[in-house]
């Protein structure tokens, strides 16, 4: 089992990004090590690999990542659930609140077929709008997300609780108090 401060102790936290009061939780210092890097997907993996699943679905932008990486290590598909205007084929949109502003996300229309069963995978649950935006855009196509997961989890703002409220089973390795 992996001691949870492994991951926790290599992620960086930058005060005031992207605004004042906002402490970013970077998880590019686990991607640049080797090691870390391969005990953070195999984290991911050992959870995955007896779940019957068709797709992974990563979300911009760091979810590609993670997600891309998992994905290939389970030998499934991956579709990338992008900032709205970045997917050159017909799409399914869906608005959702940040923690600091709203947004929209896009997958393509032909992304997953009626019955597909995926993992959403993210950096990070802050409020859970994001994640819940990519959960809703897989059932409009009408696949079933299994799971989210997530490498960081905020829980002091609460997004977390509502996914969980909301239906969606989650698996993160951290969690940081604050925001």
């Amino acid at each position: 089992m992996l001691d949870p401060s492994y991951i926790r102790d290599r992620i960086r936290t930058v005060t005031d990004w992207p605004q004042p009061g906002v402490m970013f939780r970077d998880i590019t210092p686990l991607l640049q090590d080797p090691k870390t890097l391969r005990v953070l997907v195999e984290s991911f993996v050992l959870r995955y690999m007896d779940r019957d699943l068709d797709l992974v679905a990563g979300i911009d932008a760091r979810g590609f990542i993670l997600g891309s990486i998992v994905a290939y290590e389970l030998n499934l598909g991956f579709v990338p659930i992008r900032k709205k205007g970045k997917l050159p084929f017909t799409t399914v949109a869906e608005t959702y609140e940040l923690e600091y502003g709203s947004a929209a996300v896009e997958l393509h229309a032909d992304a997953c077929r009626p019955g597909d069963r995926v993992l959403l995978i993210d950096d990070l649950i802050a409020t859970g709008g994001t994640m819940m935006a990519g959960k809703r855009l897989v059932e409009r196509l009408g696949g079933t997300v299994l799971e989210g997961a997530a490498i960081v989890d905020l829980p002091e703002l609460g997004g977390s609780r509502r996914l969980r409220d909301a239906g969606l089973p989650l698996f993160t390795l951290v969690d940081f108090e604050g925001h």
